[in-house]
C-alpha cells in the first residue's frame, strides 16, 4: 500500500514538473519570438526563468510582459486633432530647411524638434515664461498659490500622493476649490500610491471633485500591469498655468523623510506649452475615467485658453513630449539621443537612476571621446539598492572613457535634468534608465532657450563645487571586491529592474 502511494506521489510530482517545464518553455518562446524584446532584456528574463522556473515565471507574469492594446489613449478630441495638424505643419517647415523663427544659436536643435514633432506630435511654442524650482518648499508654495487662484478647473496627475501633512494640505485646498464650484480632477498611479486609503479622497469627492486611479488594483496586490507605472507629475490650472517635473506630493519631498534634503527640479510654465500639458492630462483622464471623459468639441474651450494667449511675454521655445509602453516612438528617449548626438560642447546630466541601454551608453561614450564635456550626477545614497549599484557600474565604465561622474552629497538628488551646450534643456519625469525609456508613462519638457540654458549650466556647475564629490578613476578602481560583485549582479539584472 505504501509503495502504491509512493508511486502515485512520484507520478503527480513528475506531472507537475512536466507542466512547469512546458509552461517555462512556452514563456521562453513568448519572450524570444512573440514579444520581440531587445537581446539584453530577453537574455535576462530567460536566465531568470531557467534558474528559478516557477518563481521566474510568476515574476515574468507581473513584471515582464509587454503592454498590449497599444495606443490606449487614441480617443482624439478636436483639440488633439488641431495640435496634430499644427505639428504636421511645423514638421514640414523644418524638413524644408526652415527653423520656425529660431535664432541662429538654436538652429542646431532643429533635428531634435523635428524628431519630437514626428514621433509625438510635440508642437513647439515660442512664447513661454518658465520658472525653475529646485527646492520643495518653493515649488509647493507656487503650486498652492496656483490652486488657490483657480477660476475654472484644476487638473492634477501624480505618481505618488502621500497621506501626510503636505498631502492633506493639498487635498484640503482642492476640496475647498471643489466646494466653490471649480472642476477638480485628480489621477494617481495605483502602484505609486498603493499605500493610501480610499478615505483620503472622500472629502474631495463629497465636495464634487473627481478622483481616478491609473491601472487600478482590481485584486489587492495582484496586478499584472503593476510594472507599467504612470510616473507623470502634472498640474494644470485653468489651462493657463502648468507644472511639470520630478517632485511628487508628500513630506519627504520637503526633506522630511529618511533620505534627508530632497533636491529635485520642477517647472512652472505660462504660455502655449500649457496646451500640451493639458492635452496629456485629458488623454490620460479619458482613459482612466471612461464614464466621465472630457470631450472637447472646440479648441476655443475654457480648457485651452492659451491657444489664443496674448499676455505672456516669455521667450522660451518649448516642446512637451510624452512616451509610454503603449506607444512605439519612445519620444523622450529619442529626444535624449538626438541632443546627445548633436551637442558640440557640453552634456550635463542629473538623474537618480542611471541605467542606459547599449545605444545610449555608446552615444555618451563617443561624445566624451570626441572631446565633449560630459558630466553626470547621481545620488551618493541609495533609495533602491540594486539600482544604486547598477548606477555605479555604468557610470564607472563611462569615467574610464573620459566622462566626469559625481555623487550628490547634500541629501538625495531626484532631478531628471539635462543641459546640452548651455542651450537645450530637458526637465520632466523621465529618468535615464530603461524603466523610464520603455515601461513607465512619462512626460518631459524640452526647452530651447540660450538664456535659460546658461542659467541652468551655471547652477549645475556651481552645485558640483558645493554639493558634489567627483568620482575619480583612481578611486573607482580601488573599490572593494564585494562592491564589484554587487555592481556585477545589479548590472546583469538592470534590464528588468
Amino acid at each position: 500500500m505504501l509503495d502504491m502511494i509512493t508511486v502515485i506521489i512520484n507520478f503527480v510530482l513528475w506531472i507537475l514538473q512536466f507542466i512547469v517545464i512546458i509552461v517555462d518553455i512556452l514563456a521562453c518562446i513568448v519572450v524570444v519570438f512573440l514579444e520581440r524584446r531587445n537581446p539584453q532584456t530577453a537574455i535576462t528574463w530567460l536566465l531568470v526563468m531557467v534558474l528559478i522556473p516557477i518563481v521566474g515565471f510568476i515574476l515574468y507574469l507581473f513584471f515582464g510582459r509587454h503592454l498590449y492594446g497599444a495606443h490606449i489613449f487614441n480617443k482624439k478630441t478636436k483639440a488633439d486633432l488641431e495640435m496634430m495638424k499644427i505639428a504636421k505643419a511645423q514638421y514640414k517647415t523644418i524638413t524644408e530647411g526652415k527653423h520656425l523663427n529660431l535664432p541662429p544659436d538654436l538652429s542646431w536643435c532643429g533635428p531634435t524638434i523635428a524628431l519630437l514633432l514626428n514621433l509625438d506630435s510635440s508642437v513647439i511654442s515660442n512664447n513661454n515664461d518658465i520658472t525653475v524650482y529646485t527646492d520643495g518648499e518653493e515649488i509647493f508654495a507656487a503650486m498652492k498659490q496656483a490652486i488657490a487662484g483657480a477660476k475654472h478647473h484644476i487638473h492634477m496627475e501624480y505618481f505618488i500622493i502621500r497621506d501626510d501633512k503636505l498631502g492633506n494640505e493639498i487635498m484640503a485646498l482642492l476640496t475647498k476649490k471643489a466646494m466653490a464650484g471649480i472642476r477638480v480632477r485628480v489621477i494617481f498611479d495605483a502602484a505609486g500610491t498603493v499605500s493610501i486609503h480610499k478615505k483620503f479622497f472622500t472629502p474631495l469627492k463629497k465636495a464634487g471633485g473627481d478622483v481616478r486611479i491609473f491601472f487600478p488594483l482590481k485584486i489587492p496586490f495582484l496586478n499584472t500591469r503593476v510594472h507599467f507605472r504612470n510616473h507623470r507629475k502634472i498640474l494644470v490650472v485653468d489651462g493657463k498655468t502648468g507644472f511639470i517635473g520630478g517632485f511628487n506630493i508628500g513630506d519627504e519631498y520637503l526633506g522630511k523623510g529618511p533620505m534627508g534634503y530632497w533636491r529635485d527640479t520642477h517647472l512652472q510654465i505660462h504660455g502655449r506649452a500649457v496646451n500640451a500639458l493639458q492635452n496629456r492630462f485629458i488623454m490620460d483622464w479619458n482613459y482612466a475615467a471612461k464614464d466621465a471623459g472630457i470631450s472637447i468639441e472646440s479648441h476655443a474651450s475654457p480648457y485651452y485658453p492659451s491657444l489664443g494667449i496674448q499676455d505672456v511675454t516669455g521667450t522660451s521655445n518649448v516642446q512637451i513630449a510624452s512616451s509610454g509602453p503603449d506607444s512605439d516612438g519612445k519620444a523622450i528617449y529619442s529626444g535624449y539621443m538626438s541632443l546627445i548626438g548633436h551637442a558640440q560642447e557640453s552634456i550635463y546630466i542629473q538623474t537618480p537612476y542611471f541605467i542606459p541601454d547599449e545605444p545610449m551608453f555608446t552615444e555618451l561614450l563617443l561624445a566624451a571621446r570626441s572631446g565633449i564635456d560630459v558630466r553626470i550626477v547621481i545620488p551618493c545614497v541609495p533609495d533602491h539598492l540594486f539600482v544604486y549599484w547598477a548606477n555605479q557600474s555604468y557610470l564607472g565604465d563611462l569615467i574610464k572613457a573620459g566622462v566626469r561622474g559625481y555623487t550628490y552629497n547634500d541629501g538625495f538628488i531626484h532631478s531628471k535634468t539635462a543641459i546640452f551646450d548651455g542651450v537645450a534643456t530637458t526637465v520632466g519625469t523621465a529618468n535615464w534608465d530603461i524603466r523610464s525609456f520603455k515601461l513607465n508613462f512619462e512626460t518631459n519638457a524640452f526647452i530651447y532657450d540660450a538664456e535659460l540654458g546658461k542659467e541652468m549650466n551655471e547652477k549645475f556647475l556651481a552645485e558640483l563645487d558645493t554639493n558634489c564629490t567627483e568620482i575619480t578613476l583612481e578611486e573607482y578602481n580601488k573599490r572593494p571586491v564585494m562592491t564589484r560583485i554587487k555592481e556585477g549582479i545589479s548590472r546583469l539584472f538592470s534590464a528588468i529592474l
